[in-house]
């Protein structure tokens, strides 16, 4: 009970010969965790409200699957995108009641998830602020081996690669069905590596030892972790699409839309607008009337940028609103 729901398979059929990940090649010999967890926001202090894994054996073959929904103690931010409200939320056990059956469906296996750094942030600092570390050791994220095996994706969402594979989402943004779309999205990318001896690229993961969600006075809030810069600074390819106007509230942003980020972000900066670029948005270093949208925590700032976005009328949205945004960015072409 509790919130939770267990869901195992009955045994799967034997797959036709295809290939198999080759000899002391799969991502790992108990197989892997699909992973997907919905939150309040993109912030170091915002909460998991909802989890799901699909557990895969070795060869990709579904074992079975678990959601539940995990009460934030917190407002749970942007209702509009995942849909659960406080009063859904508010009978949901807490994480500290369900990280045990969690880590049980993780032990000894690669973590995989769509951008898995984020869910692995997430994941981990809440294990940190229970007092305990998830049992997972390596991560794979499904936007790095789509890169790996070269897919010919206009972008990296998730819509995109399941389209890609004939996967049929059902519910975007519902923890169970995204993990679903993932699972089902990763097992012919799995026989595709294997066939053409790709690289998995896996990552280790590792578990924060130590959190605090509120900084000493005179203390950046860093709870302890911060991440030092992610990579090198470079400089970004040209945004190829046109200008499509300003960012109007309650609609999703638009790829070619120029955006400026302005203040402490709780996200590196640099990830932040990599994620940006890769979702087809211009990342612009200054404002001006033409600029779409500014993303600052701060907006009452005395900062140029806010100074100019206030006289511009320029849309502000902080960066939690912008990571919701970020998952689904409309294409150009659609008016």
């Amino acid at each position: 009970g509790g919130g939770t729901v267990t869901h195992p398979h009955s045994p799967s059929p034997p797959t036709p010969a295809g290939p198999r990940p080759p000899r002391g090649r799969p991502p790992h010999p108990r197989g892997s965790a699909l992973v997907d967890v919905e939150t309040t926001g993109l912030a170091r202090d915002d909460r998991i409200i909802s989890a799901a894994v699909y557990r895969l054996d070795e060869r990709g073959e579904v074992e079975d699957h678990w959601y539940t929904l995990v009460n934030p103690e917190r407002d749970p931010g942007p209702v509009w995108i995942h849909g659960l409200t406080s009063e859904v939320l508010e009978g949901a056990p807490l994480f500290t009641d369900v990280a045990e059956e969690f880590s049980a469906r993780l032990d000894g296996r690669v973590l995989v998830a769509h951008n898995a750094v984020f869910d692995w942030q997430m994941i981990a600092r809440e294990y940190a602020r229970a007092k305990a570390e998830a049992p997972v050791r390596q991560r794979l994220c499904t936007i790095a081996l789509s890169k790996e095996l070269a897919l010919p994706l206009p972008n990296h969402k998730l819509e995109t690669l399941a389209a890609h594979f004939g996967v049929v989402q059902q519910r975007a943004h519902h923890a169970l069905d995204d993990a679903r779309v993932l699972a089902e999205a990763f097992r012919p990318s799995l026989r595709a590596a294997a066939a053409g001896n790709v690289r998995l690229p896996l990552l280790e993961c590792r578990p924060l030892t130590e959190w605090s969600d509120t900084p000493r006075i005179g203390q950046q809030a860093s709870g302890g972790h911060r991440p030092s810069s992610w990579r090198p600074s470079r400089k970004r390819p040209a945004c190829p699409y046109p200008n499509p106007g300003r960012y109007e509230h309650g609609k999703p942003l638009r790829q070619g839309m120029r955006v400026a980020f302005s203040g402490d972000t709780s996200v590196d900066r640099e990830l932040l607008e990599d994620r940006a670029a890769e979702a087809g948005l211009h990342v612009s270093t200054s404002i001006s009337r033409l600029t779409s949208l500014l993303v600052t925590n701060d907006p009452d700032s005395g900062t140029s940028k806010a100074v100019k976005a206030r006289q511009f009328g320029t849309p502000v949205v902080d960066e939690a609103a912008f990571g919701q945004l970020l998952r689904d960015v409309a294409p150009a072409s659609e008016r």
